[in-house]
């Protein structure tokens, strides 16, 4: 529909290009189209020489490849199409159309959104040479479709000059700034080809009729409204036989292309809407709606209907009672009421109303004795006379209606609860129904309760014939039945509701009726009861717990369900779920955490880290844990208390209706089987002395979690018997650590340890001499992580032997190979030897290293002479009592000082030769050999007299004590003496001096100094 003005423009816009050169030119872009819609676009060329008749060639640069041109069609050429859009070419979804011979359209059908680009009009030359352009290009965008319309189908039946009104809601989301233009068509054959126009909106915001509704249009019968952004609406003031027929609305989207000229890119229909119109019916005729037996007391209404007749006549109607007029309602509303009537109308008994322009109503609200009897009514056609009166001009009356009244009669009772169960749960509402059976009537109720094992009814509820109600005065309590209440549903019915019910309900309910009428001079009753059982909740709680993981790896995830069976799940109970632990040493429960009924969670302390690897699920009747990363401090044994609510707690915080204990549940946390695998295959490693050489540990497979492992690589050499020696240990945590015989500082620097990935480590050797042949193998140990920061090995693993060899160099060390046994007293000396058979180069050095091994205990180095003739001893102790030295070029000693029993065993020696290598030079282990064992037998000493005397403590205790007596009495001795000579020589010293006269008389004296010494001794 938009292809006319947009030729026309293009061929405007011809008219104004000059001619003289050659010049193509296309529609100006952007141009902007919906997707699925077709589009046509204009190339002209002018300016040209040569036959009239232009050729033209499409094609399309893609914006994914925006310098490739892609070849659609051709007016020269039939294989000018590539693949793409050969097909599309070949079933005229795209063609040319020629309008003239230097000018075509580009058409495509249905656009494809793959279908935006670059499009090129090129002009194939026919001139004698090349003079101007012989191309031009376009924009083509293709956007989604938007545009909506929608209008409910439907069939509608109306009278001729009655009003109609239909919506249409149109909407678009188009990024671009579009117009959209509504119409409404009429089909009246039911082919939409053939569709009238009704009136539109145009893209300019201009209402236009169709030529078939410009007069309505123009009198305001027919009107098009906008209701907000997306609803039109249609409207036609009086239908006519002639609107008939089926009613749509079409939207259409309009876009303004570069040369200001508008298109349509969009357009979308509704559904169809089925219009039947009746033709106006002058005649009509008049019938009266009513009940013909009424209960007394009861309202009355009678509805007077004209049927047929015109559009909205001017109708006055007239209520007649056994022939006698009781009212008239004329055509302007004015209501006419007799005398006797008029009393009652005040009074608000009696209404008399016009319902619609066809309908009247006479209603009374109680009916009595006085108002049995016939009604009709009386309905004119009048219009308005030249002199403002109303002129009759038909006038019809309806048949007569007869009303009676309805007999009192015998009512039934039925009680029953409103589940039809008499037994409920404790805590649930209990809801008993009293319905009345017979005619419509005011009644009163009161509600009377028997327990049980009881005689004596206590009154509940009871409700009058005016609404009003009273309780009795143990339900009116608010600590015991404020939930009590009575409610009329109808007339007829009476519903007794008791919520939170308890045992105490059970019994006898009774519902008494009572009917008064206003001509009745007493009150009619009726009785009917009915039992009613309160279940306690206990009777049928049952409590188990359960796990789908009772034994549970160690941090594995396992799950604890308390899982409560009850007879009344339907109730929707509020429990509360308290989860209590025994741990493997305890004797008590301990809290882990309680779900209250109201929805809040408690947690207990005893285990600190529960709550943060804990997830709780909560629903009706199942309390669930999950719990992460097991530890040896979740193990025990678990239970789960549950408590019964009823729903008023939640609000209340009632008490607890009922509880149980499940069974307690063992939960056993063991350590997961190790996954651990290592590669046990053996090889032979030979390398050159000095150079460096990796040894490897691979992990075939390894478990899953949070695991670290430690490796440790171990040696043996290469004697008979050598013990396996541990090198380093890398533990879990990464740390290095090496064995006792790797602990100096030449060995740590020979040795290194590295974890290449998670899955191979690898011992690094650096300069390997002779002295590193052996065995070499790893042993993979498999750590586990608890969240309680502890570690678990799960197992160990060791790998395959790795032999190390180092290539012949020529040397060799050659020790003699004698074996001997040596025997040696206690406390002696003993010098051990070892031999070489030859001194080897004389560039070459060496260095000893002595064993000793004893029975059920393992070899140890006693002492190492190294090759620059430092001294090394195994440990620090053994420097007093053994030394080591080379007597001569070819013999080696170990000198054993004070030979004890303990040095009792097998002693040898390990030669190795030392010689320079590489650039700087380095002193390198070449060769090596070890001798055969000295076994030395250690003899006790005999007993000599001064050990023996030392082995005595009593007699060397005498040894030192007596002399010190002895001497001690020889100095009181030898000092009595001396006093005892100094008394002696005074008394000889006065002697003498009496005997002075006796000079020369020596034998005298002599005599008798002989005889004083004489009486000395006496004395």
């Amino acid at each position: 529909m938009a292809r006319f003005p947009r030729v026309a423009s293009f061929f405007l816009f011809l008219t104004k290009l000059s001619t003289g050169q050659r010049e193509v030119t296309v529609q100006k872009g952007p141009l902007f189209r919906a997707e699925g819609y077709p589009i046509s676009i204009g190339c002209n060329v002018t300016g040209h020489r040569g036959p009239s008749e232009q050729h033209f060639q499409w094609s399309v640069y893609l914006p994914t490849a925006p310098t490739q041109e892609i070849q659609i069609i051709s007016t020269k050429d039939a294989t000018f199409s590539y693949a793409v859009y050969a097909r599309r070419v070949q079933s005229r979804e795209i063609y040319v159309e020629k309008v003239q011979g230097n000018s075509v359209f580009l058409h495509i059908s249905k656009l494809q959104m793959k279908d935006s680009g670059e499009y090129e009009c090129h002009t194939p030359n026919t001139d004698g040479k090349y003079y101007g352009s012989y191309s031009a290009k376009t924009n083509l965008i293709v956007i989604p479709d938007t545009l909506s319309a929608a209008m409910t189908s439907q069939t509608l039946s109306k009278e001729e000059g009655e009003p109609l009104e239909l919506t249409c809601e149109s909407s678009k989301a188009t990024a671009q700034h579009t117009h959209l233009s509504v119409t409404w068509y009429l089909m009246q054959d039911g082919e939409r080809s053939q569709a009238s126009k009704i009136i539109s909106l145009s893209k300019d915001f201009m209402l236009l009729p169709g030529p078939l509704y410009t007069e309505r249009f123009a009198a305001g019968d027919v009107r098009l409204d906008k209701l907000g952004v997306t609803t039109f609406r249609l409207s036609i003031g009086r239908l006519r036989p002639s609107d008939q027929g089926q009613l749509f609305c079409e939207a259409t989207e309009w876009i303004q292309d570069p040369d200001e000229t508008w298109t349509s890119i969009t357009k979308k229909q509704t559904d169809q809407t089925t219009l039947r119109v009746q033709p106006a019916v002058r005649d009509f005729q008049v019938n009266i709606t009513a009940e013909s037996t009424v209960p007394e007391g009861k309202p009355l209404e009678l509805v007077c209907l004209v049927m047929g007749g015109g559009q909205d006549p001017q109708l006055q109607g007239t209520w007649f009672f056994n022939d006698i007029e009781m009212a008239h309602i004329d055509a302007g509303g004015v209501l006419g009421l007799k005398k006797d009537y008029q009393e009652r109308a005040s009074q608000g008994q009696l209404q008399v109303s016009k319902l619609s322009p066809k309908a009247f109503s006479l209603k009374i609200f109680s009916v009595g004795p006085e108002d049995e009897g016939a009604y009709r009514c009386a309905v004119a056609e009048v219009t308005r006379a030249q002199m403002g009166s109303w002129q009759v001009l038909q006038k019809k009356k309806s048949p007569d209606s007869y009303v009676h009244l309805r007999k009192p009669a015998a009512r039934h009772v039925v009680v029953s609860t409103k589940n039809r169960q008499q037994a409920v749960w404790e805590g649930e509402t209990l809801t008993l129904l009293c319905k009345v059976g017979g005619a419509e009537s005011l009644l009163s109720v009161t509600w009377w309760h028997i327990p049980q094992d009881q005689t004596q009814p206590e009154f509940v509820a009871g409700m009058g014939q005016d609404g009003t109600m009273q309780l009795g005065a143990f339900y009116g309590e608010l600590d015991n039945h404020s939930n009590t209440r009575l409610e009329k549903t109808d007339w007829a019915t009476f519903q007794l509701e008791i919520t939170s019910t308890t045992i105490t309900d059970s019994g006898t309910y009774e519902c008494r009726v009572s009917e008064r009428t206003r001509n009745q001079a007493r009150d009619w009753s009726w009785t009917q009861k009915m039992s009613v059982t309160v279940k306690p909740l206990e009777s049928s709680l049952q409590v188990s717990l359960m796990s789908r993981q009772p034994q549970v790896k160690l941090t594995n995830t396992f799950d604890l369900s308390c899982i409560v069976r009850v007879g009344y799940s339907d109730l929707k109970v509020p429990l509360t779920v308290t989860w209590q632990f025994q741990a493997a040493r305890s004797r008590a429960f301990d809290l882990l955490l309680r779900i209250t009924h109201n929805g809040t969670i408690e947690w207990g302390k005893f285990l600190p880290q529960f709550q943060k690897k804990t997830k709780v699920s909560q629903s009706l009747f199942r309390s669930q844990l999950l719990i992460h990363d097991a530890t040896e401090e979740e193990a025990g044994v678990y239970q789960c208390n549950v408590e019964v609510y009823d729903r008023s707690s939640l609000h209340t915080n009632g008490p607890m209706r009922a509880s149980a204990i499940s069974h307690p549940l063992r939960i056993t946390v063991t350590l997961p089987e190790s996954k651990l695998k290592v590669n046990s295959s053996s090889q032979v490693q030979e390398i050159s002395i000095n150079s460096n050489t990796d040894i490897e540990c691979n992990i075939l497979c390894q478990s899953t979690g949070n695991l670290r492992l430690a490796v440790i690589w171990y040696f043996s050499a290469m004697s008979t018997n050598a013990p396996w020696l541990r090198i380093l240990e890398m533990d879990r945590t990464h740390v290095v650590k090496y064995g006792d015989e790797f602990q100096t500082t030449r060995r740590k620097q020979k040795f290194h340890a590295e974890k290449v990935s998670q899955d191979l480590f690898q011992l690094h050797i650096l300069n390997v001499e002779d002295g590193d042949q052996g065995k070499y193998h790893c042993a993979v140990e498999e750590w586990l992580w608890s969240t309680n920061g502890t570690w678990h090995k799960l197992g160990e693993k060791t790998s395959g032997l790795t032999e190390l060899k180092l290539r012949s160099t020529g040397s060799k060390v050659r020790i003699s190979k004698v074996s001997g046994r040596e025997n040696v007293s206690e406390h002696s000396e003993v010098a051990i030897r070892c031999s070489l058979e030859s001194t080897g180069s004389p560039a070459s050095l060496f260095s000893v290293m002595w064993y000793w091994n004893r029975e059920n205990s393992g070899s140890k180095m006693l002492v190492h002479l190294q090759h620059d003739g430092l001294l090394e001893y195994g440990e620090e102790g053994l420097r007093r009592r053994l030394h080591c030295y080379r007597s001569s070029p070819a013999d080696f000693v170990l000198m054993l000082h004070r030979v004890e029993m303990e040095d009792a065993g097998m002693y040898w020696c390990r030669v190795a030769e030392w010689q320079l290598h590489g650039n700087p030079s380095k002193w390198v282990n070449q060769a090596s050999d070890e001798s055969q064992h000295v076994v030395l037998s250690v003899l006790p000493s005999e007993p000599t007299f001064p050990s023996r005397i030392c082995s005595s403590v009593p007699l060397l205790y005498f040894l030192f004590i007596c002399p010190f007596v002895i001497l001690t009495l020889l100095f009181i001795s030898l000092l009595c003496l001396y006093c005892k000579a100094r008394k002696l020589s005074t008394l000889s010293l006065n002697r003498q001096k009496e005997k002075a006269l006796w000079v020369d008389l020596k034998g005298a004296g002599s005599r008798t100094t002989h005889r004083l010494e004489e009486d000395g001794e006496d004395s």
